[in-house]
């Protein structure tokens, strides 16, 4: 028997907008643009790889509140380009600003997110709660056609608190007159996403579409987002 939720609270990269295959094709503009192989980069697979690491690495740590966000800004391309052999922090910035520019416009989305928030928007309202820095999450949903599904956008600088912490599902809860009883989160990162919500009693979604293995509880794992049908 389905649970009678009546709001949704949505992750936003890796959940709903396509955050590999947006920050691949952004990557490959840069790779071929600079001649990164005349530079010394052994390969676009192999940068593609490294950054993948290096960037994974750098937002563990943020949703840990390890480092602030800066160090992503200012020393990802860093971190990437030594791993190659090239120490060059004034271009590694120049390529930093260049993926934080054009990465967002970009508008893949995950496999059936347009479909499935066509199906919810009429049923539910729903939020974004997003680590994503601000002015660059805005910019994502605009590319993607996804803006006008959403009641609102919930970003840890708004809220001043970051997931997993539960201030900023509360923030997201308070602000939309959401019940926490009633709403439901939905999320691909188990530290965050689905820590986060149940440490704010919300029951949640993991989306995880690469099946990854794990011993998390949560009330629902997905694989598609169009299983949401079956949930909601």
């Amino acid at each position: 028997m389905k649970k009678p939720y009546r709001h949704i609270l949505f992750d936003l990269d890796h959940t709903l907008w396509d955050y590999e295959t947006n920050s691949s094709e952004t990557l490959h503009e840069l790779f071929y643009h600079y001649k990164m192989a005349e530079m010394g980069v052994s390969s676009f697979p192999e940068f593609i790889k490294t950054f993948v690491t290096v960037n994974t690495n750098l937002w563990t740590q943020y949703d840990l509140g390890q480092i602030h966000r800066d160090v992503i800004r200012n020393d990802r391309f860093h971190k990437i380009m030594l791993e190659f052999g090239i120490d060059d922090y004034e271009f590694s910035l120049k390529l930093s600003d260049e993926y934080i520019d054009r990465s967002p416009k970009k508008g893949a989305l995950m496999p059936n997110a347009k479909e499935i928030l066509e199906y919810l928007h009429p049923k539910y309202p729903m939020v974004i709660v997003t680590n994503g820095f601000d002015e660059i999450q805005s910019v994502k949903m605009e590319s993607s056609g996804i803006t006008s599904y959403f009641k609102s956008v919930v970003t840890s600088a708004r809220a001043g608190h970051k997931k997993p912490s539960k201030e900023i599902f509360d923030f997201a809860l308070a602000e939309s007159g959401f019940n926490p009883n009633d709403t439901l989160m939905i999320g691909d990162n188990l530290l965050t996403d689905i820590g986060g919500a149940r440490n704010a009693s919300l029951d949640t979604v993991y989306y995880n579409p690469n099946k990854i293995a794990h011993q998390e509880k949560t009330e629902y794992e997905i694989n598609d987002l169009k299983e949401l049908l079956d949930i909601l």
